[in-house]
């Protein structure tokens, strides 16, 4: 499974075309056991979350929220290696993966709670209804140890290589091409290959660490940094869904079977800005992004949908779907409140502790004081 810096597993070309790339062969059985069902969700998936994806920027620069770090053009990295996951597997975003997180159930509006300053983490990781998805991580890379200690702990328990693929468990952790500097994600490589833990390290390569481009990050394609460690590694076109969702669905079958930690470098790109604290003017031109915006991964998916016949209808109703989960999720966030004045204090320790509850104590005390007074 490991490719060469020049392999990329491509099946779709920027056009729409189905024309599978060499590295893309061992995976053509998969793709074309797809469904049509489930080829047009991946393309709902895709124009759903780049609406909520819009709208949530936009809340930012209305002031609705402190901070929101967009996805625009990551869709199907991102949709692909969400609907590849099993049920029983652990996800372990960054902060970019709102499709992920979607897919896996998690109500983006708990994304939003976070980015407003209203929730420490935006949604409770053990619920189930969140789909085995842990908290978006803000501190580069830490999520990637987090992961692989994670799979570490499926492995020692027994929870993976059983040969049982509808029990066996794997874990998947996103990162990014700046993330992948850190020290913190070769040091999880170390580790998930010492122990053979089934982590599966999907890093969207989206060409900017902020305002640094991958050519300075890297004197070598990115993949090669997993495959130093003996991670089998892949390069696929993260524009493109099918081939995102083969490769990840391949990695982690052959993660959770007992073979090992595998890697997998979706080569995208942000067509936003980093964050919307960001100006990408400043630090790139014009032309390379209208360069990546010929490569749109909707775009892409929708000129193949149609050459399979797709409906115009169903093409309707994904917009109309989307612009309705969009319009939710503004009126959802205008009208959160600030949260109860206790709640900070509610998820320090896991379990109760005497100087928290006194410190809570102490604060609706010193609040109460202030009742009676007059503005």
């Amino acid at each position: 499974m490991t490719s060469s810096e020049t392999e990329l597993v491509r099946v779709l070309e920027a056009d729409g075309r189905f024309a599978p790339s060499p590295a893309a062969e061992q995976y053509l059985p998969l793709i074309e056991a797809i469904s049509g069902a489930e080829l047009e969700q991946f393309y709902r998936d895709m124009v759903v979350i780049r609406a909520i994806d819009t709208q949530a920027t936009n809340l930012q620069r209305q002031g609705q929220l402190a901070l929101w770090p967009p996805s625009r053009g990551q869709e199907a990295a991102q949709v692909g290696s969400g609907r590849a996951a099993r049920a029983q597997d652990t996800i372990f975003p960054s902060y970019r993966e709102h499709a992920v997180t979607r897919i896996r159930g998690v109500d983006p509006v708990d994304i939003i709670k976070l980015m407003r300053g209203v929730s420490h983490g935006g949604w409770d990781p053990t619920d189930p209804k969140n789909g085995n998805t842990r908290l978006y991580t803000l501190v580069l890379g830490s999520q990637v140890l987090h992961a692989t200690g994670y799979a570490m702990g499926l492995e020692f328990d027994g929870k993976s290589g059983t040969g049982d693929v509808d029990r066996d468990a794997a874990v998947i952790v996103y990162y990014g091409d700046g993330a992948s500097s850190q020290g913190d994600v070769h040091e999880a490589m170390v580790f998930a290959a010492s122990y053979q833990a089934p982590t599966v390290f999907f890093l969207q390569n989206n060409q900017w660490a902020i305002s640094v481009p991958v050519a300075t990050q890297s004197r070598v394609p990115l993949v090669q940094r997993s495959a130093g460690y003996g991670i089998p590694s892949v390069r696929v076109d993260g524009n493109d869904v099918l081939a995102s969702y083969a490769v990840s669905r391949v990695a982690l079958d052959e993660a959770r079977s007992g073979k090992g930690p595998r890697a997998i470098e979706a080569v995208t790109y942000r067509l936003g800005a980093h964050t919307t604290s960001d100006d990408p003017t400043k630090y790139r031109g014009s032309d390379e992004e209208e360069s990546w915006a010929l490569r749109d991964p909707i775009v892409r998916m929708r000129a193949f949908l149609e050459s399979k016949g797709a409906s115009a209808s169903f093409f309707a109703d994904v917009e109309t779907e989307g612009a309705d989960a969009a319009e939710d999720l503004r009126a959802r966030t205008v009208a959160l409140g600030p949260p109860p004045a206790g709640k900070i204090f509610d998820h320090v320790y896991s379990e109760p502790h005497p100087l928290i509850d006194e410190q809570k104590a102490w604060r609706a005390q010193y609040e109460a004081s202030f009742e009676g007074d007059q503005a």
